[in-house]
């Protein structure tokens, strides 16, 4: 947090918006913010804990107000993240000043967005340590990269009685497209169970895998209970069984250092707009030889080398699996948003989110002592908390909060298997960021008692 201790931030409110709130920021105030937002990665760079309140002169949205007149207090970084000025201007760059296709012009604007789309290209690589940036393959979102590897690479190696094992934890993203692939070609798909407190219980993990399954697809992080999952030891152990590994790390890539040559997977797949960047961006990671291996997902222009009457041939990847006209905007604001968050530094990042969620869990309970919290301690999961107060119905909870200017999700986050699992049709759910503070807690659970104090009356 800064030069702040939690003791120091745990006052009012009231510093969370100082000054009169506006929905722009004013030329004297942008200066300000960029001057800050400079020494804030500077800070971040050379290994400092980082400070959000400097940070959040980069948000612009910050600065705006609800319908109520109430300033932003936003807590669904889970769902969607706030977008940093320097994201914001990479796409309105491309957009106002040199808004071309890729790969096709020779004329100067053109090769200028094709430089600014594969730098973005490398600065998703770096930021997942990733071997080469050949190996990163632009789509829209975690969703597609999962649909891409079930469509190219399942339909190709999975076969009839062949075991896919996945968590009961998983977003509907990881999920979906592999009952899909199941159904239509005979297959089974087995379940890691997790524990009450949303832990996996790697005895029956280790139990599932002498079933021989060809592929297990398991989470870095749950965007529910905020689980975060031992993805190196998994890794290991399903390599060891034969089996290739996908893990989705949607809500792990924007919050903590990623490295996956140090994970072993074979595909890790993130969406761009849950990292500080636009949406219609994301990435899958694969490793050459399965991306050189597999068939393309889509057919069309810019995916092929030659193409004849009644045939042609592919392109080296990863442009083999980018066919037609990308969102070159979004690519290019995503690698923006990779840059910034490389500035700030991940493991600082992490620090900070850390703290704020033990805070949270810590005066949720204090301060609402009915209040029932999902998952694991904050030592063991991601800057999310899922709870519900008793007897509330998660929507009254969210739309009482959106009175004060308070954004939380309500409902079962894409993951309805696992509300199953803990006999839940919904949750409420606060999730954190770089530009999250501690009185934004606060404002959380002063909002929460008065939806208590609402429904006591």
């Amino acid at each position: 947090m800064g030069d702040r201790t939690m003791a120091e931030t745990a006052t009012t409110t009231s510093r969370v918006h100082a000054g009169t709130p506006a929905r722009s920021v004013e030329p004297a105030r942008a200066a300000d913010a960029a001057r800050a937002a400079d020494a804030a990665r500077a800070a971040g760079a050379a290994g400092a804990p980082l400070d959000p309140y400097r940070l959040r002169t980069d948000f612009p949205i910050l600065n705006t107000v609800n319908r109520f007149g109430k300033p932003l207090i936003y807590l669904d970084s889970a769902a969607t993240s706030l977008k940093p000025r320097a994201v914001i201007e990479a796409v309105d760059g491309y957009n106002r000043e040199y808004s071309s296709n890729i790969h096709r012009g020779i004329y100067e604007i053109a090769e200028r967005a094709t430089g600014a789309y594969e730098a973005a290209r490398a600065s998703t690589a770096r930021l997942l340590n990733a071997p080469e940036a050949a190996e990163i393959v632009f789509v829209r979102n975690a969703t597609e990269a999962i649909n891409l590897v079930a469509y190219s690479w399942g339909r190709r190696n999975i076969g009839r009685g062949d075991t896919i094992v996945l968590t009961e934890m998983e977003h509907h993203a990881n999920l979906v497209p592999w009952q899909l692939l199941v159904q239509e070609k005979d297959g089974d798909l087995e379940f890691i169970p997790i524990t009450d407190d949303g832990l996996l219980r790697l005895e029956v993990y280790e139990a599932l895998l002498h079933l021989g399954p060809k592929l297990v697809a398991f989470t870095h992080v749950s965007n529910m209970l905020g689980t975060l999952n031992p993805v190196r030891r998994l890794t290991e152990m399903a390599h060891a069984a034969g089996a290739l590994v996908l893990v989705d790390g949607a809500q792990a890539v924007p919050h903590m250092p990623v490295d996956v040559q140090a994970i072993g997977a074979d595909f890790y797949v993130f969406s761009g707009h849950k990292m500080l960047g636009p949406t219609g961006s994301g990435a899958l990671w694969a490793r050459r030889e399965l991306l050189e291996a597999m068939p393309p997902f889509l057919a069309g222009g810019d995916m092929i080398r030659e193409v004849h009457l009644r045939r042609s041939d592919w392109n080296e990847i990863p442009y083999k699996f980018e066919a037609g006209t990308p969102d070159i905007a979004a690519a290019i604001g995503m690698g923006a948003a990779a840059e910034y968050l490389m500035d700030l530094g991940l493991d600082a990042v992490q620090a900070h989110e850390r703290e704020l969620t033990r805070y949270a869990m810590e005066t949720l309970r204090r301060e609402i002592p009915s209040i029932e919290l999902y998952g694991p301690e904050a030592g063991a999961r991601g800057g999310l908390v899922a709870f519900n107060l008793p007897g509330i119905h998660p929507h009254d909870v969210a739309q009482i909060l959106d009175r004060s200017g308070i954004c939380v999700r309500a409902g079962h986050h894409c993951t309805m298997p696992l509300h199953e699992r803990f006999d839940l049709a919904a949750t409420a759910r606060a999730s954190f960021d770089v530009y999250t503070i501690p009185e934004e807690i606060d404002a959380l659970a002063a909002g929460l008692r008065e939806v208590v104090r609402i429904f006591d009356r």
